[in-house]
């Protein structure tokens, strides 16, 4: 269903252990400052990258033209693209902030709820979930407030490369009861959260390959992997898309549920693997419209194009 684990190239651990000390500094000074000097040194750290970072900026600028058309001038699209930067910088920094300021006690103060009361009571019932964002807003506080609540998920996510600095990060998530699945050699363990009733959260807008079910986004085919949806279709699991997004200036968000998608496996038809991941893509869609300063434009989300579609392209 996902790629199979890759050969591991051989890697210099000095040069790790450098980054990761490197990391940890940084950890160190932010952790120092209050949030509004956090998002300052974010926004300037910013600004820095977005003049370095030509390459990653021309992917944006052009993603951001297939979405929307002539909906936004080159000067709103460079705008949003800095914006952008500076929304994953601040969330860097907001990362390092949770562990201090997001408790069961505290987090009425930075996170209002939107939609999540059917989640709640089918979370209390019992029974396969699959929670489902994108990269949009700060999709690593979800996994943590679950945990905190009481409903620790299974994430899915790419192991790092650097193995000091994975399993630092790995213990910032599990710090509240989430688990970690890797993306790559994680099948089985899927399979039995699932299986167990359990809840697993996954990101469903990453490039699937030339092999992988187009469905449109922002109106134009964009590989998916079916995996979702046949896990859904397996264990009769509904399928909870929803969204962190920064709402303010200190630490604001509104958790949104913004669909649940049943699924009807005694019914199920050929039909419903892509009626599934048209549903859940539209979803993350409608989310990112709402700001798409806080949607990861850098990465090639239309990498791979329906070959038919390349073939008459090319005559």
């Amino acid at each position: 269903m996902f790629p199979k684990p890759a050969r591991v190239k051989r890697r210099n651990r000095f040069v790790d252990y450098a980054a990761y000390l490197g990391v940890r500094l940084v950890v160190f000074i932010a952790q120092s400052l209050s949030m509004r000097q956090s998002y300052a040194l974010a926004d300037a750290i910013a600004a820095l990258v977005y003049k370095i970072d030509k390459r990653h900026r021309r992917v944006a600028m052009e993603n951001l033209e297939h979405a929307f058309g002539d909906q936004y001038t080159v000067e709103q699209r460079d705008e949003i693209v800095r914006g952008v930067y500076r929304h994953f910088l601040r969330m860097v920094m907001e990362m390092l902030h949770i562990p201090k300021r997001l408790h069961l006690t505290t987090w009425r103060k930075f996170i209002t709820l939107k939609g999540h009361e059917p989640v709640i009571e089918r979370l209390l019932k019992g029974g396969p979930m699959i929670m489902l964002t994108g990269h949009y807003g700060n999709w690593e506080m979800a996994g943590y407030m679950f945990g905190a609540f009481g409903f620790p998920p299974h994430s899915v996510a790419r192991v790092l490369d650097n193995p000091y600095l994975e399993r630092y990060l790995k213990e910032f998530r599990e710090q509240t009861g989430q688990k970690m699945i890797a993306k790559r050699g994680g099948s089985d363990e899927m399979l039995d959260v699932l299986q167990s009733g359990g809840l697993l959260s996954m990101l469903g807008d990453q490039d699937a390959g030339p092999k992988g079910l187009f469905v449109d986004f922002f109106g134009r085919p964009a590989s998916t992997f079916k995996a979702i949806a046949l896990l859904a279709i397996e264990f009769n699991a509904p399928i909870v898309v929803g969204g962190a997004r920064r709402i303010g200036d200190d630490f604001q968000y509104l958790v949104e549920v913004e669909e649940v998608i049943d699924v009807n496996a005694d019914n199920a038809s050929p039909d419903l693997i892509p009626e599934l991941t048209r549903r859940y893509t539209a979803a993350l869609e409608r989310m990112v419209r709402r700001d798409p300063t806080q949607y990861l434009w850098l990465h090639r989300r239309w990498k791979n194009q329906p070959r038919a579609k390349r073939s008459k392209a090319a005559a």
